[in-house]
């Protein structure tokens, strides 16, 4: 063995010791109890005692619709998702009923607030059809040459390398960021497959592929086009995994990744920096990530249950996952329970029936029972075993990872998906902050430290 093998590995193990020490370190100074929060009362995630969100800004965007509080008390209704004052379903059923696709419909609604005519989705459709292309260069110089193993930290990376190709990154006018914003709608999807193609070469030693887009494809058709190594698909995936697009372009202000988008945007800073900051945050397992989680769930539940059709058995499972017995350890039924939704998320419920018809008479239908079976179970052993009575509903994940899979999307590109649909939400949110906003995002923290002596350094 070389020298320098041995002493690699020497500093290695020196390098995790010191880490650890410092951990320890850390451990020793810095702890604030659960009882110090209830002191202040610290809206912790800035959520208020009864789990609702504190209000932090008005939105003309979205409507996230889960509950009422009657009298003070929280009660729970059937979920409605409003984009611009349309319900989702709405939106979904007129894209269906005319056989077309409504992801790029979707798009101008949150950003303008009207449906577009004809003429106006026609023309818009062919301007993000001519801004998917990515500067020259790019590919080969900020994505080839920098491999990720995880496409969301390639996706954040790859919208800051933007700036660097932009003559005018930096002003906030409104006209500046329409126009960096739809810029980035049109390439994230390109940008994501080219990620993922290096990452497959790369780390999976696989062969990698790239497929100029199509310019007369639709968001979807060009995804589609361009991951599959023989550029086939069928118009009925095609229409799912928009429908998918549709689904995940938006859900208010609040949550975790527009609020970031938002802060940013306070700020000053530019649209590049804001929309890095949303695809770090949706790479978080509670957030965009719980889709990926939800198929490992699945995979644990198919291999630890004997009989899937046996409730009696599955809800035993759940009951372990809860009490950390199995799955990942956490105690989290994944795709299960949201921050809003109490009854129903209609995510969940169009993408449940949409996705079935798909899957009925393939090797999947039996895995849509089983997640069936969890979303009916799943509420009484939270229930039995977190002693938790508040309503509980499966939300859009629990279905999406399984219908990515149907699609032969593989894993790594899940939570992509999800950052390619809800740039659009992220867009308007941007705007509307840049405009309407007016002050910097800037919550308060309770400092609770004591006071301590400067000790001279010899004297420590």
């Amino acid at each position: 063995m070389r020298l320098s093998s041995i002493t690699s590995k020497e500093e290695s193990a020196n390098l995790r010791n010191d880490i650890h020490n410092l951990c320890e370190e850390f451990k020793k100074y810095n702890r604030i109890d659960e009882e110090t929060y209830d002191k202040y009362n610290v809206k912790r995630g800035l959520r208020n005692s009864d789990g609702t969100g504190v209000v932090a800004g008005l939105t003309n965007i979205c409507n996230v619709h889960g509950y009422v509080i009657n009298e003070g008390d929280k009660m729970p209704i059937e979920g409605e998702l409003i984009y611009r004052g349309i319900n989702i379903k709405t939106l979904v059923a007129g894209a269906a009923n005319e056989d077309r696709f409504g992801f790029e419909e979707t798009v101008w609604l949150l950003l303008f607030g009207k449906l577009p005519t004809k003429q106006q989705l026609q023309t818009f459709t062919d301007l993000l059809s001519v801004l998917r292309e990515l500067p020259e260069g790019f590919a080969e110089d900020m994505i080839i040459k920098a491999p990720s193993p995880n496409i969301m930290n390639k996706l954040a990376r790859s919208v800051l390398a933007l700036y660097s190709y932009d003559k005018n990154p930096d002003s906030t006018d409104l006209e500046n960021v329409m126009r960096i914003c739809i810029g980035l709608i049109a390439k994230l999807p390109s940008i994501m497959v080219h990620a993922y193609q290096v990452k497959r070469r790369f780390y999976d030693h696989q062969s990698m592929f790239f497929h100029p887009v199509q310019p007369h494809h639709s968001t979807a058709e060009n995804i589609l086009y361009t991951m599959r190594a023989d550029n086939q698909f069928s118009q009925k995936e095609a229409k799912l995994l928009d429908l998918c697009l549709m689904l995940h372009a938006e859900h208010g202000g609040g949550n975790n990744s527009t609020f970031a988008t938002r802060t940013l945007t306070s700020s000053g800073t530019d649209p590049y920096s804001a929309v890095a900051a949303g695809i770090g945050s949706l790479k978080g397992p509670r957030h965009g990530g719980a889709n990926h989680k939800v198929m490992q769930m699945l995979d644990c539940i198919k291999a630890g249950v004997t009989n899937w059709e046996d409730e009696e058995e599955v809800y035993s499972f759940l009951e372990k996952i809860l009490k950390k017995q199995e799955g990942d350890g956490s105690g989290l039924i994944y795709g299960m329970g949201h921050a809003v939704y109490t009854k129903s998320d209609p995510r969940a419920i169009i993408l449940r029936e949409n996705a079935m018809d798909l899957a009925k008479g393939t090797e999947f239908e039996r895995e849509f029972k089983l997640l069936n079976t969890v979303e009916k179970l799943a509420p009484a052993a939270f229930a039995n075993v977190k002693g938790d009575k508040k309503a509980i509903c499966a939300n859009v994940d629990l279905y999406s990872g399984l219908v990515y899979r149907m699609l032969n999307i593989p894993a790594d590109m899940f939570t992509p998906l999800f950052a390619a649909a809800r740039i659009a939400g992220w867009s308007a949110h941007i705007m509307e902050e840049l405009i309407f906003g007016g002050r910097i995002i800037r919550p308060a923290y309770k400092a609770i430290v004591s006071e301590q002596p400067y000790i001279p350094l010899d004297e420590r």
